[in-house]
């Protein structure tokens, strides 16, 4: 029987081969949904994303399921329970970025924007197929990058926007032999 053929990235480790083959690169059209793999991106600066993925369950416990209504309440309570927290990505720095990012969720969608939409908008509602060697960032993810710090969120820096805009599906960045290319591809 033929092995199949992934992702460089993600050969070798069963949860990220798990992850690539279940998700990476499925187009998210869920506002909520996109939020949270946002702010999941940004929590692995600086981290490989497979302490990201062995936290996740943590995180998504730890943070409400990323129910921007319940995280935005957060207090400073909640930032130190959370620093306590050995399950999860003790950085003060990304804990209130997610807090401050559940909050802008929340005032995007009170001004009647939607943040799936919104997000969207930047490749007219398609994603984009490529075909050219990985890039760890690009113009449009510096454009969205630039849109998204403007609207107040932290840990959205143009690498970490592309790594978003691969996992979320906005960009169809599996290789051209692995087999899920071409079945991500028809899920435009």
């Amino acid at each position: 029987m033929k092995a199949k053929r992934r992702c460089a990235w993600a050969e070798g480790n069963a949860l990220h081969e798990a992850y690539h083959d279940a998700e990476w690169g499925v187009p998210v059209r869920d506002s909520r949904e996109l939020w949270e793999l946002l702010m999941l991106e940004g929590f692995q600066a600086g981290l490989a994303w497979i302490v990201v993925l062995k936290k996740r369950e943590a995180l998504r416990t730890a943070f409400r399921q990323f129910d921007p209504e319940k995280v935005a309440r957060f207090t400073d309570r909640d930032v130190q329970r959370l620093l306590k927290d050995e399950g999860i990505i003790r950085s003060r720095a990304k804990i209130n970025a997610t807090i401050d990012g559940a909050r802008i969720w929340l005032k995007m969608r009170d001004a009647g924007e939607d943040f799936a939409t919104w997000m969207w908008q930047f490749v007219g509602g398609k994603p984009l197929q490529r075909n050219g060697p990985v890039a760890a960032q690009t113009p449009l993810s510096v454009e969205i990058s630039k849109a998204l710090k403007k609207r107040g969120f932290r840990f959205v820096g143009p690498v970490i926007v592309y790594a978003f805009m691969q996992a979320a599906g906005i960009v169809n960045d599996h290789a051209p032999h692995c087999f899920r290319r071409s079945a991500v591809a028809k899920l435009r």
